[in-house]
């Protein structure tokens, strides 16, 4: 049995590839349309702008469906309940606070957890060193939500809107080899300014990893 359940395991993990990239063709006759259809000619003839259309469309979709498949180990994770790879139903670690990155934000997916974590929950040590909740207090003072897709970071902002996170979700349209580059967006995360950083099946595509990463690294405390 232990055989068999690796097998189709593994199949599996061959096969979900070339799911996920016959998903994304379905959206490629609906994309060359919308932007006819927009009469923006230029997105059509540019294959960089034309991807960045097409991979919008198709996250919009299936974003929320990776979400569904994977909130049961991330939320826990960022309300702090996770502890030696062990999760419970009350708090035995900090959560998710201060100034926070989101690496590969979208179109804001976990933006409503971002919101529960702020409203109500932080946690202090007691005499004895345990961890407790204190409530009414909030954990994060900013999030930047790094999104370099426009379509995406569009819709980005207006669920950011929507839960109330104004004046404290800032969303930052451009990619991680930037964030630090007054002249690529309208800010600048400096060196050694970041508390958290939080990236859900994100670092696999981006472009240079091990330079990116690095530069995530540079940027907390």
């Amino acid at each position: 049995m232990a055989v068999l359940s690796t097998l189709n395991e593994l199949a599996w993990q061959l096969i979900d590839p070339f799911l996920f990239m016959s998903i994304a063709m379905r959206f490629l006759p609906s994309t060359i349309l919308e932007v006819i259809r927009n009469r923006d000619f230029c997105t059509l003839l540019s294959p960089s702008k034309f991807k960045e259309a097409w991979w919008g469309n198709f996250w919009a979709f299936i974003g929320p469906q990776v979400k569904a498949s994977a909130e049961n180990k991330v939320i826990p994770l960022l309300e702090g309940r996770v502890k030696n790879g062990r999760m419970g139903d009350e708090v035995v670690e900090r959560p998710i606070n201060g100034v926070v990155l989101e690496i590969g934000a979208g179109t804001g997916m976990w933006a409503d957890v971002f919101a529960k974590v702020n409203v109500g929950v932080n946690t202090d040590e007691d005499a004895d060193g345990e961890l407790r909740r204190r409530k009414g207090e909030s954990g994060l003072t900013r999030v930047y939500g790094i999104e370099p897709n426009p379509k995406s970071a569009a819709t980005l902002r207006r669920r950011v809107r929507e839960i109330g996170l104004d004046g404290v979700y800032e969303v930052v349209p451009v990619g991680i080899e930037s964030i630090n580059d007054p002249k690529a967006w309208d800010g600048r995360i400096e060196p050694e300014s970041v508390d958290c950083i939080v990236t859900i099946l994100c670092l696999c595509s981006i472009p240079e990893p091990e330079k990116n990463i690095k530069l995530l690294y540079q940027s907390l405390k």
